[in-house]
């Protein structure tokens, strides 16, 4: 096989990872995690699943590709937050409870040992802690108004977020998400 083919068939099959991430993504915004099966992923792409088992061994590598994925759409460089784009990118979410219910309950499992998304979601908040210190800091600081340091705040901050979304998953009619965590961001400039 010559170096131009190799590097074809390289790019046929990552653009082929891409479709099935896609795919992934669909059905689960359609079918919830549970119900998205590889067999309907497998089918909406054209494969048996055993061909897609040939790109994503799980269920769940095939998932935490999807959160990567949605990880690199979402992504704003560290240097471009804000305390106002936190608030927007928690009504984004809002907008999107498919792909909030696939990480959540990936999250959830996670946790347990030998996760296959465990070190994805580990690495995944040490990296979200850092950047939301930052973004305390240029909105405020060393200090908060209430006395605690950036990097006191970011777990808080996270915590805040991530729970309001399980909350409004469960019973979206009464969580108002994007309202309670504009109510928290006033809190953070208050004094206690």
């Amino acid at each position: 096989m010559s170096y131009g083919d190799a590097m074809n068939a390289r790019l046929r099959s990552e653009e082929r990872r891409a479709e099935i991430v896609r795919a992934a993504l669909e059905v689960i915004a359609e079918r919830g995690y549970r119900g998205a099966s590889l067999a309907a992923v497998a089918e909406r792409v054209g494969l048996t699943q055993q061909g897609l088992l040939h790109y994503f061994p799980t269920k769940d590598a095939l998932l935490v590709a999807v959160l990567k994925d949605r990880d690199r759409w979402d992504a704003v460089p560290a240097t471009q937050w804000r305390i106002d784009l936190l608030a927007s990118l928690v009504e984004y979410n809002a907008m999107r409870p498919g792909i909030i219910q696939t990480f959540s309950a990936l999250l959830g499992e996670s946790v347990t040992e030998g996760h296959p998304a465990r070190a994805y979601f580990t690495e995944r908040y040490r990296q979200v802690r850092e950047s939301m210190a930052s973004v305390l800091r240029a909105e405020y600081g060393e200090r908060l108004p209430n006395g605690l340091t950036p990097e006191r705040t970011a777990p808080l901050l996270v915590a805040v977020m991530d729970g309001l979304q399980y909350q409004w998953l469960l019973d979206p009619e009464s969580v108002d998400m994007p309202g309670a965590f504009r109510d928290f961001l006033a809190l953070l400039g208050e004094e206690v």
